[in-house]
């Protein structure tokens, strides 16, 4: 599923979280798009994410597959250097692992809270401290962070998730200034309602997939699929001018 054959006409991006759901939809978007892609996920779900690899394969474009907890720094730093060896360069970064177990915040307990934080905050910050220095001295990068309309507004169950994604909001502005004068464009998007499986579980009834169709302007929910167009958009030459922001794509649920 890898190869060390580096071809220099061909980007490459590197896709967490790309076992399913929207990580998958990612990685294949990406792939569809004419990149070569690395994917990572937990150890426990490698053979959904060598499916991912597969279906890579099968768009005639390369594929690298690495177990990876973003949680943990010393497993980012030689998963990056194993990543730069095989395939040669990142060209773009999808920060997209993340977590979500639902709490009353009254009812939430410490290790909850900090598992948030650490996979869907520092793994983040962590990804992009291994990486940027390699697209620094290409001077040439893009970094795209997947974080959420739970983090413009808080959502009832979700605090600690919706804190975590609104402090990747956060690191997306401050990454942008940091990293712009090097070449680097950093960036996030902000799903709404997505029917991945986790998606469908926080919901927990049809009754309320339905009311929140309701709501949408576009009198729909998200589908995993919905997520490629605007990465692409920031992944490409055509938002080189752009750095810095956090696009919604929730169907018009959230307006600000």
């Amino acid at each position: 599923m890898s190869t060390t054959n580096h071809d220099t006409t061909r980007q490459v991006a590197l896709i967490t979280g790309a076992s399913r759901g929207i990580g998958q939809a990612l990685a294949l978007g990406f792939a569809d798009a004419g990149y070569d892609v690395i994917v990572t996920d937990l150890p426990q779900t490698e053979t959904e994410l060598r499916k991912t690899a597969e279906m890579i394969g099968l768009r005639d474009r390369k594929a690298w597959l690495y177990t990876l907890d973003v949680s943990k720094r010393e497993q980012i730093d030689a998963t990056v250097q194993r990543a730069l060896a095989d395939a040669g360069r990142i060209d773009v970064l999808v920060n997209n692992a993340g977590i979500l177990k639902p709490s009353l915040l009254q009812d939430l307990d410490e290790k909850t809270w900090d598992a948030h934080f650490d996979v869907n905050v520092k793994g983040v910050l962590m990804m992009c401290q291994a990486i940027m220095p390699h697209m620094r001295t290409r001077r040439s990068g893009r970094v795209i962070n997947i974080a959420s309309i739970a983090g413009r507004q808080g959502v009832a169950t979700q605090g600690h998730y919706a804190a975590t994604k609104s402090a990747v909001i956060t690191l997306t502005r401050v990454l942008a200034q940091e990293a712009g004068m090097d070449g680097v464009t950093v960036n996030a998007i902000c799903p709404g309602i997505i029917l991945t499986e986790m998606g469908r579980n926080n919901l927990g009834s049809e009754e309320a997939v339905r009311h929140w169709e309701e709501v949408a302007a576009l009198k729909r929910l998200g589908k995993p699929e919905d997520i490629v167009g605007p990465a692409l958009f920031f992944a490409s030459e055509q938002s080189a001018f752009v750095t810095g922001q956090a696009l919604n794509v929730c169907g018009g649920i959230y307006f600000h």
